[in-house]
């Protein structure tokens, strides 16, 4: 595997959706990372497909993987297959955010 894509992940660990108080990748928005070459291609979805804060965040998924070294490029793919819902969530995230 790609070391890059480990360090991709623990940068969107520091992307939020500013309406909960957890990470995208805990929350279970983020399906995929992968490298090829230069390019991080992300398979990610939304909490809704209505978010409010869907430019934010994707502009901040974008920004947080362009910072790891040897990534030239982001491609986001957002798909609503399959929809997210709590399951998705880490046992840390449904923790915090009370559904244990």
């Amino acid at each position: 595997m790609d070391p890059r894509i480990d360090l991709i992940i623990e940068n969107l660990k520091e992307v939020f959706d500013p309406e909960i108080p957890v990470n995208i990748y805990d929350l279970g928005l983020v399906y995929s990372v992968d490298v090829a070459e230069n390019e991080a291609q992300i398979l990610m979805t939304l909490t809704a497909p209505n978010c409010p804060a869907a430019d934010m965040i994707l502009a901040d998924v974008e920004y947080m993987t362009n910072k790891v070294e040897g990534v030239e490029t982001c491609k986001i793919e957002l798909t609503f297959e399959p929809a997210w819902e709590k399951s998705m969530m880490s046992e840390e995230a449904r923790l915090e955010l009370g559904f244990m």
